[in-house]
């Protein structure tokens, strides 16, 4: 079952690799993929959206799916699992080595991938409260997650776990605010000046 895995993994790397990478790209994805470290630009966005009532709902939702996301990936799964990163691999002969890698080798391990569970968590919060940002969002995370293959710094079916991950955190979080929601003060949820508005126009 392993080999069968690991034969489609570098099948997708190694396919990446031989018809697509080119300095375009490389120049692109190396820069790019950043906006996944350490879920920095995700917690930034929570806040920002916690700071304004419209969005305070959502920021909640980022907020609550980042701290779900980062408890499976990074304390339980990455550690209890602790894969290999592809590059490191030489049983299947990689076709990089840590030297040859566009960015700074990862240390930590490889399955599954933590861009992409921050990035689809995030996206998904926020499709789950406005599709129209949520819709863009997806995009950004699918380009972040193809980023991390280009970059052979993860394999297929590590994007595949954080995308699993990502989406199941991002569910748990929405339907957690869902529920506490209403039990939250007025004031908190910024809806206090909109019921005392709405008070003053049906007296």
């Amino acid at each position: 079952m392993l080999d069968f895995i690991y034969t489609v993994d570098y099948a997708v790397l190694n396919f990446i690799q031989n018809h697509l990478a080119n300095p375009v790209l490389d120049f692109f994805f190396k820069l790019y993929t950043h906006l996944g470290d350490g879920g920095i630009c995700m917690i930034l966005l929570a806040l920002i959206c916690l700071c304004f009532k419209k969005t305070r709902k959502m920021g909640c939702v980022i907020a609550i799916s980042l701290m779900i996301g980062t408890v499976f990936t990074n304390f339980l799964i990455k550690p209890l699992v602790g894969r290999i990163r592809p590059y490191d691999n030489i049983d299947w002969s990689p076709l990089k080595s840590a030297a040859d890698l566009l960015i700074k080798a990862p240390t930590d391990p490889s399955f599954p991938s933590g861009h992409t569970t921050a990035c689809v968590e995030t996206a998904f919060a926020i499709f789950f409260c406005n599709k129209k940002w949520g819709t863009v969002a997806l995009v950004a995370a699918a380009l972040v997650a193809f980023s991390r293959m280009y970059l052979y710094v993860h394999y297929f079916t590590d994007i595949l776990g954080g995308i699993v991950i990502g989406t199941c955190a991002a569910i748990a979080a929405y339907f957690i605010v869902k529920a506490i929601w209403p039990k939250i003060p007025a004031k908190i949820r910024g809806e206090a000046g909109e019921k005392a508005a709405e008070a003053e126009e049906t007296k």
